[in-house]
């Protein structure tokens, strides 16, 4: 058996104590996340899985023409709607059902919620 004399034992209880104050302090040392909710939501707006919301719905989900074309000699144009205003239920529905034109990403429900906060928060912060 080892003896530990008293300024042993001492030592051992400051660096333990100081060992649980760093192990407390490092959440606010590091952050809680790597990026913020926004730039989540921001960047997964842009690319979910290849082809970015924004590209049909508009960098702030205002909706947009996504092209103009012919359809048995008439002219006709085929526009994106604005996701802005849908709530959260009708976002959800629009996002898990197949669409003839807007591709199926495949997302997870954190990633729909992301999505959601997006165009309904800071997409309307500078309208």
């Amino acid at each position: 058996m080892v003896d530990i004399n008293e300024d042993e034992k001492f030592e051992m209880k400051g660096f333990f104590i100081v060992f649980i104050l760093f192990l407390m302090a490092m959440p606010s040392l590091f952050g809680e996340d790597f990026i913020t909710q926004k730039e989540y939501a921001q960047m997964l707006y842009s690319n979910p899985r290849g082809i970015g919301c924004n590209k049909c719905h508009g960098e702030k989900g205002e909706g947009g023409i996504i092209a103009h074309y012919l359809q048995k000699g008439k002219k006709a144009t085929l526009e994106a709607p604005n996701i802005t205003q849908l709530s959260k239920a009708r976002f959800f529905k629009a996002m898990n059902i197949p669409h003839k034109v807007m591709p199926t990403y495949f997302l997870t429900a954190q990633e729909v919620n992301s999505l959601y906060y997006y165009v309904s928060n800071v997409s309307n912060v500078n309208k």
